[in-house]
């Protein structure tokens, strides 16, 4: 068995060693029909198009995305050619959602404002979703939920629609997936239309799909006021992002919102799994693939309460992340999109981090957004 990998994804090498498989990386620059046409099995990231012009006249079977989101995936050509194709969904999940919350305070410190009380609207309560939804609560704010797909299977209690979310929300965050075709797609669902709803100036986040959110409409939204501020870390015909967008937006980052060490290695269990599973390979390799799948540890695994002045719970969060450093490089040279995405340090979760001298009120808020009280 021949497995082509992109070189750039974290954690892959030990564990694909570990298969004894033939393997062959390659670069987002290298991935062609020539250098896949031989492979059973491509690891592939979000970066590599696996349309049909790759695919067709190859002797692949699989192809294990090391991401959530598939539409790099041409799915439809791979049923017609009988390609299994598998995406690691949930794996970054609580990445996404701790970036949220990190941006969220960063604004809420910048505008010296708080933000429990707050109205959050989350737009696709997916796995991303649930999580928001639990850290939005946990930090005290009020959450409105939009997910028209689970609103049909499981009912209308508990969902709200657009419309209500466009009144009554201070913050709107989306999390769902891409799509064009079908009841509910969710190309553009930001759109000028919604946008003239607008009643309360919210903080728009797009942690999903560029093109979830409609860029000219969001430019004329945030000029015109009806948008208070912006968080852009999807933006629409990535890499080449627009200039404009950039400018207004008040935090951008280049895709990397699930890009946290342990949603990385998240994504490469799945594909292991995937490959084990599909190949019928021996469980011994499969598990000690899995095991030589090692997280780093964090550079301050403790923080200690004391050491800030005030808004302590709030600084505790960005000592974990802070998309400062990312949203500067990105603004100093937008060319580097790829490349800030490729060589980007993977911070560690909440969950990797323990708390000192916190106040038994602090200890338990921060146990619920889940680091930890030794």
């Amino acid at each position: 068995m021949l497995i082509a990998a992109d070189r750039t994804i974290p954690f892959l090498r030990g564990a694909l060693d570990a298969l004894g498989e033939d393997v062959r990386y390659f670069s987002a620059d290298e991935f062609s029909a020539g250098k896949v046409k031989d492979a059973d099995v491509l690891i592939v990231r979000s970066i590599n198009k696996c349309t049909r012009k790759v695919l067709e006249g190859s002797r692949t079977k699989l192809i294990t995305a090391a991401s959530v989101g598939f539409d790099h995936i041409d799915t439809e050509y791979c049923d017609q050619a009988g390609i299994v194709w598998r995406n690691a969904p949930g794996s970054n999940a609580r990445s996404v959602a701790e970036y949220v919350l990190a941006c969220l305070t960063v604004l809420a410190l910048r505008n010296g404002d708080r933000l429990d009380g707050k109205t959050v609207g989350i737009v696709g309560v997916g796995y991303v979703g649930k999580e928001v939804e639990r850290l939005c609560e946990a930090i005290g704010m009020k959450v409105l939920l939009n997910d028209p797909p689970r609103e049909d299977a499981e009912g209308a209690k508990g969902f709200v629609s657009p419309d209500t979310i466009a009144a009554e929300a201070d913050v709107i965050t989306f999390h769902t997936p891409l799509t064009r075709k079908g009841k509910y797609p969710t190309i553009h669902l930001v759109h000028n239309d919604f946008i003239e709803k607008l009643c309360r100036h919210p903080c728009l986040i797009n942690a999903a799909r560029g093109a979830v959110c409609d860029t000219d409409a969001l430019i004329t939204g945030r000029k015109r006021g009806k948008i208070g501020a912006l968080v852009i870390d999807c933006w629409e015909n990535e890499p080449h992002i627009a200039g404009e967008l950039l400018t207004i937006a008040d935090i951008t980052t280049p895709h990397i919102a699930g890009f946290s060490a342990d949603g990385k290695a998240n994504a490469v269990r799945c594909c292991v799994e995937e490959i084990s599973r599909f190949f019928n390979l021996p469980e011994t390799r499969r598990e000690e693939a899995l095991r030589r799948i090692r997280l780093p540890h964090p550079f301050r695994p403790l923080i200690d309460m004391t050491d800030f002045p005030d808004r302590r719970i709030e600084r505790a969060i960005l000592t974990v992340f802070t998309p400062h450093t990312i949203d500067m490089s990105l603004r100093q040279d937008p060319s580097s999109f790829e490349a800030l995405r490729s060589q980007y340090s993977h911070p560690r979760e909440f969950s990797a981090y323990s708390i000192l001298n916190a106040t038994p009120e602090e200890a338990l808020l921060l146990l619920r957004l889940g680091f930890s009280i030794p």
